[in-house]
């Protein structure tokens, strides 16, 4: 049985590749699985698509999960065609004055989880399969307000740049997503009630989610290591290559005390 098995498919970046992968994968697949917490938001996704969908309501951040979807696997022995991680959460604010579970809960899901799913799923996956792996512009420099959630994206951007080269020899590309501000729910839950110049500045930027899924799609199909959407995310990421990141961190201080 070929399938697409989709992490984060409830909201955001994670529903939008749901409903790509059920257009244009047609005949090419049996089922698509969605993964993700809550299980009333993912019978909401799959009533709007075409294909046989299979959900499975799973915290990704519980081994008692995990096991599940470990034994899911084991029972079904699926051929996986495409893996797309896009489970995460961020929450912004100083980290001295930031909530702990908030925190920790990051690394959990945004590297923890992705780690642990892509083993799963790695013997499942065929000759020829994708990986899609979420991590975030975010990934391309450290970030004040944002210091965790940035150094778990450039966690998933070097883990998946070193899958990809492990896994050629399987013919298995992984493509990490790199887009910048993406118009979903995690902006507002991101943001938490609070302000701050930065992140308003990064608004200034902000993607249609199709559009940044729909590259990510083209880019792991013609095996891309690496998937950045928009002009402006581009100049950002050569940007962060030329200029020293002290530098960077001062300008976002300034620009943070700024608009204090």
């Amino acid at each position: 049985m070929n399938i697409v098995l989709i992490t984060g498919a409830s909201s955001g970046m994670g529903r939008e590749c749901a409903y790509l992968a059920d257009d244009l994968y047609d005949n090419k697949i049996d089922e698509i699985w969605l993964i993700s917490r809550r299980k009333e938001r993912l019978i909401e996704v799959s009533e709007n698509m075409k294909h046989k969908t299979y959900i499975l309501p799973l915290d990704l951040t519980k081994e008692s999960d995990l096991s599940i979807l470990e034994l899911e696997l084991e029972m079904v022995k699926p051929n996986i065609k495409m893996l797309i991680n896009a489970s995460g959460c961020g929450y912004m604010g100083d980290f001295i004055s930031a909530d702990k579970d908030d925190q920790t809960k990051m690394v959990r899901l945004n590297c923890e989880a992705l780690v642990a799913t892509t083993k799963l799923c790695l013997p499942y996956i065929s000759n020829n399969g994708r990986i899609i792996q979420f991590a975030s512009s975010a990934a391309f420099v450290p970030q004040i307000g944002f210091s965790v959630y940035a150094a778990s994206k450039a966690f998933v951007l070097s883990f998946s740049k070193s899958l990809n080269c492990e896994l050629m020899d399987r013919n298995i590309s992984v493509t990490a997503v790199c887009p910048g501000p993406v118009d979903t729910e995690f902006l507002s839950l991101a943001k938490n009630g609070k302000d701050d110049s930065n992140f308003a500045f990064k608004k200034l930027f902000i993607s249609d989610p199709y559009d940044v899924v729909w590259k990510a799609f083209v880019d792991s199909y013609h095996r891309k290591s690496k998937s950045v959407y928009s002009l402006s995310m581009k100049l950002f990421e050569l940007f962060c290559k030329i200029v020293p990141h002290d530098i960077i961190l001062t300008l976002m201080r300034l620009l943070k005390n700024f608009g204090e």
